[in-house]
């Protein structure tokens, strides 16, 4: 076999593979429970994996532009119990309305930003790795939510909750918010990885940094954004996260930082960089949410055991990457 032709099998199969193990999930679903295709189990499982998949898709930005980050999930811990103080502390002034559903939203989107740039300006500016700064502001951010909730939970205030709800709740034709806003994102997404300037430097970024240098892009700044961008879609999880459960405790956000980096890739993305797919991303989070929907409906395996499925998935998933590496 010639190389383009081997090539080309490779890159079938990279594109083959995650839809080939979507499809045996959903057929293995379908004869192992008569529920498993409804439209209310459907709906429920793309709903609860929307937040993962909002988050996915900026991680599939920072990881193809060589980079990483660990802090997502305590970063939405700490947004979301911010966001709830600041919506609680308001209450008294602006009552329960719009208003101050806006406010609230708009501060989880302020800190995101925020987070996500001061991350981004630590890996940037002062030259310290990604894995040592995002491992730190994890921890940050968990303990900042934890001393918020005095060790305990912040809850938003009954009737802001109720009033809150249908964000999560509702939606249209029998489609939740949070599937159309993940949807949104996934389109966003993929026109500006395929289609745009910035989607080619990410790639150029996390080929080969320097070389990406000599032709004059700018590295420092396309990583600042990609974790900025990420930061900011931290933010609009969150703004969907709050009205399912309207509270925030230290064990909000718990391991979905495991469940982002592991959708990025079983979708195709490169842990090292260089090359990502926001679409391969998308079949990575239904992947990892039809497998804890089947270890709930099933008996087989304990549910519990969930967190050790998708970090083995991980390793397979970078295991079958170096492999691909090394045959060419």
């Amino acid at each position: 076999m010639t190389e383009p032709a081997k090539a080309q099998r490779r890159i079938a199969m990279s594109v083959v593979g995650p839809i080939l193990a979507l499809v045996l999930l959903v057929v293995a679903g379908a004869l192992l429970n008569p529920n498993f295709l409804s439209f209310d189990n459907v709906t429920n499982v793309l709903a609860r994996s929307a937040f993962i998949g909002i988050i996915a898709v900026g991680m599939t930005f920072v990881i193809t532009a060589g980079g990483l980050d660990l802090s997502v999930g305590s970063m939405a811990a700490f947004i979301a119990g911010l966001m709830i103080l600041v919506m609680n502390k308001a209450l008294p002034e602006l009552g329960v309305g719009v208003p101050i559903v806006l406010l609230g939203m708009g501060v989880a989107l302020l800190a995101g930003l925020a987070a996500g740039l001061l991350n981004g300006l630590l890996i940037t500016r002062l030259g310290i790795e990604a894995f040592i700064v995002t491992l730190g502001s994890m921890g940050i951010y968990r303990s900042l939510v934890t001393w918020l909730a005095n060790g305990g939970t912040l809850s938003l205030d009954f009737s802001l909750r109720s009033f809150y709800q249908p964000v999560y709740y509702g939606g249209v034709f029998g489609v939740s918010w949070p599937i159309i806003v993940f949807a949104v994102v996934v389109i966003v997404g993929e026109i500006v990885m395929r289609s745009t300037a910035f989607g080619r430097h990410c790639a150029a970024i996390g080929s080969n940094d320097q070389v990406a240098k000599y032709a004059s892009v700018r590295v420092a700044r396309v990583r600042l954004a990609t974790y900025a961008a990420l930061g900011l879609l931290v933010g609009v999880a969150t703004i969907m996260y709050v009205p399912r459960l309207g509270s925030a405790s230290s064990a909000t956000g718990l391991l979905w930082e495991l469940e982002a980096i592991a959708a990025v890739i079983i979708g195709g993305t490169v842990l090292k960089g260089g090359f990502g797919r926001v679409w391969g991303t998308v079949i990575g989070v239904l992947i990892l949410s039809l497998i804890g929907n089947l270890l709930n409906l099933t008996d087989f395996v304990s549910p519990y055991l969930n967190g050790a499925i998708q970090g083995a998935i991980i390793v397979l998933a970078v295991v079958l990457q170096r492999e691909s590496k090394a045959g060419r």
